[in-house]
């Protein structure tokens, strides 16, 4: 009898395992920065769909529009031996842990897909190193947008400004009459982002070529970085008292509601735009920023895959599956604002913004004319780019001479690198 319980107590033991194991999801827990209104709801579209496949998400988010505060975090996960199954990381970071060896191996999965002929070679620039794919590219974002009010300007007589003396002539009649023309969140990564348009509107993209991504010294030293900064210095002229520490989406939101006409800002403005119920293309007009047109600055959302134990690979690569199909780049996108990083992907349900941002790649990618921004991690290592980002923040918000930022500029690049 005792043999016979003991029987009946190892099947149940062993029906309860078999159970268990049948019926266990797979877990994907995954750091991000997507904290605004527009960024959650298209981290919801991710979630929904890995949901669907018996995948449970838990969710890691770290707020911070430039995701500084997310890598800290990541840091930490991973010096403490627990890294999360995904993080979202920019193109530069995304190098900068490979070249560490701390990333997983997702070659399986993208040969298996065939992601090597629908990705464009500037982003699996980032995404393969040593001929492993190690990330998965979420979106293309273009952060040379400016984003404006379409009533003010008809209000006001207006017209789109296409060089940035055209736009100093349009700031200067807002201005006048009493209207913020240019909505700004005074945060070095957001003072960035005006740098990197000002750098190819007035130098054009061999300039911001030799400058920004080959770091030549006489580019930096040139005539035409002093002139960068004395547009710097102007365009902190059209900003209100009220801009330091202003979150992006708050600054965007201002667009919105007619409370500035204009702001210098990537597409991911177009999730907020979306999201508060005005049409990308029509409330809220899209152009390339002043001198701009024809110079594709991009960046990209990687989610970087970390080796994980085996019980979670099946999850980590299903996340990579979802993350890169079809129909997930199309709904991703169409929520986040931005484009999808597969070519393959149709443009007929996006809006004319992205439509056009969707024709300015294809273009840029033939002409050799679609770079990195520096703003947004795709250009220098960490270490150069907080360089930059320190001088071009202390000029904007001092009584800087142009001449001392360019030189302050070369003094720190050359002790960052």
């Amino acid at each position: 009898m005792r043999t016979m319980f003991k029987v009946m107590a190892l099947a149940a033991s062993l029906s309860a395992s078999v159970s268990t194991y049948a019926f266990a999801e797979d877990t994907v827990e995954v750091l991000h920065w997507w904290t605004s209104g527009g960024e959650a709801a298209a981290v919801g579209v991710l979630k929904d769909d890995l949901q669907k496949q018996g995948v449970s998400w838990q969710d890691m988010p770290v707020a911070g529009g430039g995701g500084e505060a997310a890598n800290t975090a990541l840091k930490a996960r991973v010096t403490s031996g627990n890294p999360p199954t995904a993080a979202q990381l920019l193109g530069m970071a995304v190098n900068e842990w490979a070249e560490e060896g701390l990333l997983g191996d997702l070659t399986s999965v993208a040969d298996q897909e065939g992601w090597d002929k629908v990705v464009p070679d500037a982003i699996k620039a980032f995404a393969v190193h040593d001929g492993k794919w190690q990330a998965v590219p979420v979106n293309i974002h273009r952060p040379n947008w400016l984003w404006i009010n379409a009533k003010v300007f008809a209000d006001n007589g207006l017209e789109p400004p296409k060089t940035w003396d055209e736009f100093n002539v349009v700031a200067d009649k807002l201005k006048e009459k009493g209207i913020v023309p240019l909505a700004h969140g005074g945060q070095p990564w957001q003072d960035t982002t005006i740098f990197d348009d000002v750098v190819v509107g007035i130098g054009g993209p061999e300039f911001y070529k030799k400058a920004i991504l080959e770091l030549d010294e006489s580019a930096l030293n040139s005539d035409t970085m002093v002139k960068v900064f004395d547009q710097m210095r102007k365009i902190r002229g059209y900003v209100d008292p009220n801009f330091s520490g202003r979150d992006w989406n708050l600054a965007t939101a201002m667009v919105i509601k007619g409370e500035a006409a204009m702001q210098l800002m990537g597409d991911w403005a177009k999730g907020e735009i979306v999201k508060a119920g005005a049409k990308p293309g029509t409330n809220i007009l899209c152009v390339a920023a002043p001198g701009t047109e024809g110079t594709f600055l991009f960046n990209t959302d990687f989610f970087a895959m970390f080796p994980v134990g085996e019980d979670k690979v099946a999850g980590q690569h299903k996340l990579a599956a979802s993350v890169m199909s079809p129909s997930f780049q199309e709904a991703f996108n169409l929520v986040k604002g931005s484009i999808p990083a597969r070519t393959d992907v149709p443009g007929d349900k996006f809006d004319p913004c992205a439509q056009k941002s969707m024709a300015d790649l294809k273009a840029a990618q033939a002409s050799g004319t679609m770079m990195g921004s520096l703003a947004h991690g795709h250009a220098e290592p960490a270490a150069i780019q907080r360089a930059i980002f320190d001088v071009v923040t202390q000029h904007f918000n001092s009584d800087m001479s142009s001449k001392d930022a360019v030189a302050a500029l070369i003094n720190s690049v050359n002790s960052a690198k």
